[in-house]
């Protein structure tokens, strides 16, 4: 069964080149399972016991499903769809020496840049397209083979290369697209992918991405390796969870917001009013009044998913003396005194028992003191909707590679937990918290 979901988890991965092709992806998903799409633009008719997802900006979703009767709280699980990597300017080709055409390009988020070189790279995002009745409209473009690679210079040329380089990304991390031949023709082959024309294409938002597959490997197939699963190991488990759960007594919600590596702070972002947007519209196609709806926030659980850094078997020192997660041992709960990660004495215990009662293993993760960490959804979008949260993730080595490492079983674990979550109902009461099976 564990690596039966991961199989999947890397064949999702792999048909999600972009963020937007995830959001797709998952589109797909839920429609299959019944769920009706909303437009933000639209008046919105919610029905207890429906299902429905509403998407921002083709990258960002938020899916619910309404209980058959009235609602008292919001179960809620975030992530987010996108991943470092590198986005292509306009203007984007570049004629070099007569002889190379390369793709300009800048980096998108904190990466690790060495496995970006000497590997396959291909191109994939969106276009906005003048259609033939004078509309603009989305399409998603994959160009879905070879095509592109960021080459290395002979270390005769870069002696010192192995001694602690430092990457110019306008210098070094350039794509070559091909030789002189070449030039023209990028445009072309996007519009050919969106079936436009090229004079027909207005607006574009492409990345490079990673082309090797998935693999499971380790002496047992503990491991396995692929592009992006920070952080949609997470997104997929949560979309997983949703689906498979029961129905139970609160809303529950599944969000996955894109701009997480750059800060959230966009329209599509956690930063946005995305998720008190369709919470307070929730509770109103229901009649409820201001008051219930701030009721029902007070009284509200989120599980903000995002990827833990596992112990590295090479940098022992650089995990803190205490709290070391690894790989196949379990769910990662996160803690950081300074509040990047929003986990508290309140949150972390509901959480602990969830997995308790769910037979899931869990483990806990703080940064070392001497080196800071990164931050996650749970504290920036809880500047738009306070409530009670806990930051979680699944240990996983080399974060922010083009190719990352995690456990196997773990993704199972997840879903369980994931599962669990959603089909308990927790309540305040007095000055404690009881944790009902809903």
């Amino acid at each position: 069964m564990y690596e039966k979901l991961t199989r999947e988890l890397m064949d999702f991965i792999k048909r999600s080149p972009s963020c937007y092709h995830v959001i797709d992806n998952i589109r797909t998903m839920l429609t299959e399972h019944g769920f009706e799409e909303l437009e933000e633009t639209q008046n919105w008719k919610l029905q207890a016991g429906g299902s429905y997802f509403v998407v921002r900006s083709d990258s960002t979703m938020i899916a619910f499903k309404i209980p058959e009767n009235e609602f008292e709280r919001f179960q809620i699980v975030a992530s987010h769809s996108d991943s470092p990597s590198f986005k292509i300017k306009e203007n984007e080709e570049m004629l070099v020496d007569g002889h190379y055409v390369e793709l300009n390009t800048e980096k998108y988020g904190g990466m690790i840049c060495a496995p970006w070189f000497d590997r396959p790279l291909s191109v994939a995002g969106r276009v906005i397209v003048r259609t033939a009745d004078g509309q603009l409209q989305a399409k998603l473009v994959d160009l879905d083979r070879d095509l592109v690679m960021i080459v290395n210079a002979a270390i005769h040329m870069n002696r010192k290369v192995n001694e602690g380089y430092t990457y110019q990304a306008q210098k070094d991390m350039i794509p070559l697209f091909g030789d002189e031949t070449a030039k023209g023709k990028f445009l072309p082959m996007i519009a050919s992918a969106a079936e436009a024309e090229k004079e027909d294409i207005l607006g574009t938002d492409l990345f490079l991405y990673n082309r090797v597959d998935g693999t499971v490997w380790g002496a047992d197939r503990e491991y396995f390796s692929s592009t992006k699963l920070d952080d949609l190991q997470c997104a997929y488990t949560s979309v997983r969870a949703l689906l498979e759960g029961g129905e139970g007594s609160s809303v529950q919600v599944c969000c996955i917001f894109d701009n997480e590596e750059v800060g959230s702070s966009t329209k599509q972002g956690a930063a946005s009013t995305m998720l008190s947007d369709t919470l307070e519209r929730i509770n109103e196609c229901f009649g409820r009044s201001r008051e219930q709806y701030q009721r029902a926030v007070a009284g509200s659980f989120m599980l903000s998913a995002d990827n833990a850094h596992a112990v590295h078997p090479n940098h022992l020192d650089k995990a803190d003396p205490t709290n070391r997660p690894y790989m196949n041992h379990g769910v990662v709960i996160k803690y950081n005194a300074n509040q990047k990660y929003t986990t508290d004495a309140v949150s972390a215990a509901i959480f602990k028992e969830i997995c308790r009662r769910a037979d899931v293993p869990y483990q806990t993760f703080a940064n070392h003191s001497d080196i800071p960490g990164g931050s996650t959804l749970g504290n920036i979008s809880n500047n738009q909707v306070s409530l009670n949260t806990v930051d979680i993730g699944l240990a996983q080595l080399a974060m922010h590679s083009p190719y990352e490492t995690a456990g196997v079983r773990d993704t199972w674990y997840l879903l369980q937990a994931m599962k669990a979550f959603y089909d308990t109902k927790i309540v305040k009461s007095g000055g404690g918290y009881e944790l009902k099976k809903d």
